[in-house]
């Protein structure tokens, strides 16, 4: 596979060139092949060649011609291989993630460089700052194991390094509640109807007695909602692309693909809402009626974008002084009544379309605590002396 020609120097001198196989990159996985320049003669060239390929054949490629590559290379190459495997919404997250945590530390060391020690630093910071620093280590974990099976390196570092033991202390000023007491969800929902619009306010009961997601709220159509028999489907879910693109996509597991029933009364504000907003946009010659048409949209009838909700809320709750929640938190204030009512822990977790039913039972869990404090003021009133 060698090849020894003749060619001319830019000063127009005759000179002799070898091209030869060196074998495969152990990165990429392809063809390598080393080129020698500036031989006088055919003869010359020949010999050096020579001298090479018996080189070769004794010790074996050259170290110094396999440079270990970086992380951040390492990285280009396992994301290629990833993108293929999750969803678009998924990847943006992940590869958020990964280029603002973790390549500006890793991005640029070789990965034959990147020691236990140093892993442990990051980790420790990662603890320090972000609430999510398991995921970034398992990110980490996954490239690096990358780097294992294209055969760069024989250890992972991140395998041994030390979790930290997350802290129970909570700090009372940064602190928002997981979710509403039934009292609290009755007063926030009367204050929403007397002050804002019914899409809005017809929203937020949805969420609350429906456990839906963000993302399944907001890609409701009225085709995914049976009102004869009082269910709601979810077909899909609003959530952001690879590129921040906000896009309409399939649940992300099958265990988030579900029918749900809805109370009656919650029923009647989705009826009334139906009507009004038929009514609204007639008036701007806008067609509700189609089958793709969305429950709830601006006033273009587009989609409203993911953040319309928690923009609205931070200003809503400071307003009228009401206990700080997320979002999020009105999903875990219905599937914390469901076991105040009585719901067993599998049909909550269909209902809320946990795919582990761990998830469900770490709420379960605290609405259990919260029974057990209020034991010795029930029995107190009970025995009344």
């Amino acid at each position: 596979m060698a090849m020894i020609k003749q060619y001319k120097k830019k000063n127009g001198e005759k000179a002799w060139y070898f091209k030869t196989y060196l074998g495969i990159d152990p990165m990429t996985k392809k063809k390598k092949y080393t080129t020698k320049r500036g031989f006088k003669t055919h003869k010359e060239a020949k010999i050096a060649l020579s001298r090479l390929e018996l080189e070769i054949e004794k010790n074996g490629l050259p170290t110094k011609k396999i440079e270990i590559p970086t992380f951040r290379e390492v990285y280009n190459l396992w994301y290629e291989q990833y993108k293929n495997t999750v969803k678009e919404s998924t990847l943006f997250v992940q590869k958020n993630a990964i280029e603002k945590h973790i390549l500006p530390n890793f991005g640029s060391l070789s990965l034959d460089k990147i020691t236990v020690v140093y892993c442990q630093e990051q980790v420790n910071n990662w603890f320090t700052y972000y609430k999510k620093y398991s995921n970034l280590i398992g990110l980490t974990t996954r490239i690096i194991d990358y780097g294992l099976k294209i055969g760069l390196l024989s250890t992972n570092p991140m395998n041994h390094v030390i979790r930290p033991r997350k802290s129970e202390r909570i700090d009372q000023e940064k602190y928002v509640s997981p979710f509403y007491s039934k009292e609290q969800l009755k007063s926030f929902l009367e204050i929403l109807n007397r002050h804002e619009d019914i899409q809005l306010f017809t929203m937020f009961r949805v969420m609350s007695f429906t456990g839906l997601r963000k993302g399944e709220l907001q890609a409701l159509r009225w085709k995914d909602c049976d009102l004869s028999k009082g269910t709601i489907s979810v077909n899909q879910t609003l959530a952001k692309s690879e590129y921040g693109k906000e896009i309409f996509q399939t649940p992300k597991t099958k265990h988030s693909r579900r029918t749900i029933s809805i109370d009656d009364e919650t029923l009647k504000y989705l009826v009334s809402w139906k009507k009004e907003q038929r009514r609204r946009y007639l008036k701007l010659g806008i067609n509700t009626l189609k089958p793709e048409q969305l429950l709830f949209t601006d006033i273009d009838n587009k989609h409203l974008y993911l953040d319309y909700l928690n923009n609205f809320m931070k200003a809503f709750l400071k307003e009228h002084n009401l206990e700080k929640i997320t979002i999020h938190g009105f999903r875990h204030t219905h599937c914390s009544l469901l076991f105040e009512a009585g719901v067993s822990i599998k049909e909550v977790q269909e209902r809320m379309g946990h795919t582990d039913i761990k998830t469900t039972m770490d709420i379960y869990t605290h609405v259990t605590e919260k029974a057990k404090e209020q034991t010795a003021e029930k029995y107190a009133a009970y025995m009344n002396f």
